[in-house]
């Protein structure tokens, strides 16, 4: 690992604990096991150090998962979704932290190319394959369905913990659901099993 690589993994873990203001220099320098002037040197300043790690922190081959050619939609969905629910949940802390300080620091991760706007990229155009291979027959906007079910799997992975009447479902059942919901939602027909017939 490179120092730039424990500067950046330092700076993603103080600030997820301690916020912007904990994760100073000395401390994020500390952890990395090197002294302010080489974090500076690296960065330029805390500011860029924070805004780094945490892009860094964020990036994700979950879009990776949805095919060019969808044949399952339920399968397909559900692995794209449960890739990104668990990336979610293992980011928790982070992403708690950055929501608490947006308004104090409102550029702290507007990347055009953070995972959550790559995520959400991937899944339009696939529902945008879903409709032209004739698999979603409703009409429905494509960024508004996506929005609904990257909506419901941010609310499961950062509530799940602190409302837990709220989530009474175990994880993977409600990971189920979630994706049934959503697919008939956009008229995504459930497939008959041969074995059933």
């Amino acid at each position: 690992m490179t120092v730039r690589d424990q500067l950046l993994d330092a700076a993603a873990r103080l600030y997820a604990e301690a916020g912007y203001r904990g994760a100073t220099t000395r401390r994020i320098a500390g952890q990395a096991g090197v002294n302010e002037v080489t974090l500076f040197r690296h960065f330029g300043s805390k500011d860029a150090l924070i805004r780094e790690a945490i892009a860094r922190a964020g990036h994700s081959a979950v879009t990776e998962l949805l095919p060019p050619t969808p044949r399952d939609p339920f399968r397909e969905v559900r692995d794209w979704a449960k890739a990104h629910i668990a990336e979610l949940r293992e980011r928790r802390s982070l992403i708690r932290t950055c929501m608490g300080e947006i308004e104090e620091h409102p550029g702290i991760f507007s990347e055009p190319n953070s995972s959550p706007a790559v995520a959400a990229k991937a899944l339009r155009h696939y529902l945008r394959r879903l409709r032209e291979a004739g698999l979603a027959k409703a009409q429905f906007d494509e960024t508004a369905a996506s929005a609904m079910l990257m909506g419901a799997l941010f609310a499961d992975a950062m509530g799940r913990d602190i409302m837990p009447d709220l989530y009474r479902n175990e994880p993977e059942q409600a990971l189920d659901e979630y994706v049934r919901l959503f697919l008939r939602s956009i008229g995504v027909g459930r497939r008959r099993n041969p074995s059933n017939s």
